[in-house]
């Protein structure tokens, strides 16, 4: 498949916000775009046309924090190995990557199309770059983006997940990985992993620097160690004049502190417009999302790691991950359910830094899903009807076309 752009019509859908009963219409793309939308819409000569069921249309899921690069989805299942706590989740996916039946590109292209057939077709991954694995995982993940660039827009990490000071040479790895097709640098841990938050950062923003690329640094530090993180993150973004180009992963701080000091944070994150992005993960509290959203942070969801060696959770929906959102948050209004939903669409494609919606002129990525409301979608979860990317039909009944 190519990447250009493509001219649809979309028969019987009812584009969200919409109430049980309300009557289907048809949406018109045209070069990529959304162009029309109307009850019994005509298709121009040559333009092909699909029924959408009368299923909810809402703008494609956005994975915004995926790790393509580790997941053995597809692959026989394999008990959970690791030890508790992060080092040893690290070096349990260091003796296991390379004996996985498949190698990285194409274990990553399958979960890639995985995630695809079920809405998503934007995706930010993580790749990890050390000195083990070289740029073996990054390479991997690039070309998992090459197989399937006329169905998906994604943006690749350059990820230390061993940590930039531990192990000499790590930074040079990072230098070649953006060299290499990277689109944005990462970090993990500045203080509780590497030890030395002020050098970590200065490693990662400096490359960023240099080379006019964003940043995704992975903060699992919570409490006032992850705070303190979350200061001096905002710190080097303001010297920088990087806002909008710097995304804090995890973020487990907001949830580990006070509420004044939560407020504090939210705040700054606003202020420095750092963006956010969460996993709805089972184990931590869950992010103050409310309050975020309320501050105008920009809040993605992404799916982390998919049946890997960290954990043995994931399958490549992310229609399933904003359900987790939801639950995890216990949830039970329509509107915070579908805050959860528009956190999965509108809300990742903000931490991208690309438009997303249903107007007019915005781009035709778009999914059709069964339901006769958003929530009902979210609680079902049946195969999505349409995938539709830059006007064209990349998957249908949850398969790739």
């Amino acid at each position: 498949m190519t990447g250009v752009t493509g001219d649809l019509l979309i028969r019987s859908v009812r584009p969200w916000p919409n109430s049980p009963g309300e009557p289907a219409v048809d949406v018109l793309c045209e070069d990529g775009l959304v162009a029309a939308t109307g009850a019994g819409l005509d298709a121009p000569p040559g333009v092909p046309s699909v029924d959408g069921g009368g299923g909810v249309l809402l703008p494609s899921f956005v994975d915004a924090h995926a790790h393509l690069d580790s997941t053995r989805l597809g692959l026989p299942f394999r008990p959970h190995s690791a030890g508790t706590g992060l080092a040893e989740l690290i070096e349990n996916d260091r003796r296991n990557w390379r004996s996985a039946e498949r190698g990285v590109a194409e274990r990553a292209t399958y979960a890639l199309g995985r995630t695809i057939a079920a809405g998503a077709t934007v995706v930010r991954s993580h790749a990890q770059v050390d000195v083990d694995s070289g740029l073996a995982k990054l390479e991997g993940v690039l070309a998992a983006r090459e197989a399937h660039a006329g169905r998906a827009a994604v943006e690749v990490v350059a990820f230390p997940q061993c940590g930039i000071l531990r192990e000499k040479g790590t930074a040079d790895l990072l230098e070649a990985a953006l060299g290499a097709g990277a689109d944005l640098v990462g970090g993990l841990d500045p203080a509780g992993y590497d030890r030395d938050p002020v050098r970590h950062l200065d490693v990662v923003f400096g490359l960023a620097e240099k080379h006019q690329r964003g940043v995704d640094v992975h903060l699992h530090d919570d409490g006032s160690l992850g705070a303190f993180q979350v200061e001096l993150i905002c710190e080097r973004v303001a010297a920088l004049d990087m806002r909008g180009k710097v995304t804090v992963s995890h973020a487990f701080a907001l949830s580990g502190v006070d509420a004044d000091r939560q407020r504090e944070l939210v705040d700054l994150l606003a202020e420095h417009d750092v963006a956010v992005t969460t996993v709805a993960p089972g184990a931590r509290e869950p992010l103050p999302l409310r309050q975020l959203r309320w501050a105008g942070v920009r809040l993605g969801l992404g799916q982390d790691g998919m049946r890997d060696y960290w954990s043995p959770y994931g399958n490549g929906d992310m229609l399933d991950r904003a359900w987790q959102l939801a639950y995890r948050n216990g949830f039970r209004q329509d509107a915070l359910v579908e805050m959860c939903v528009d956190i999965a669409t509108r809300g990742g494609a903000a931490v991208v830094g690309r438009p997303h919606g249903l107007t007019e002129g915005s781009p035709a990525d778009l999914v059709v899903v069964p339901g006769d409301t958003v929530t009902a979608a979210v609680m079902d979860r049946a195969p999505r009807t349409l995938v539709v990317h830059a006007g064209r039909v990349v998957a249908a009944g949850g398969e790739l076309v």
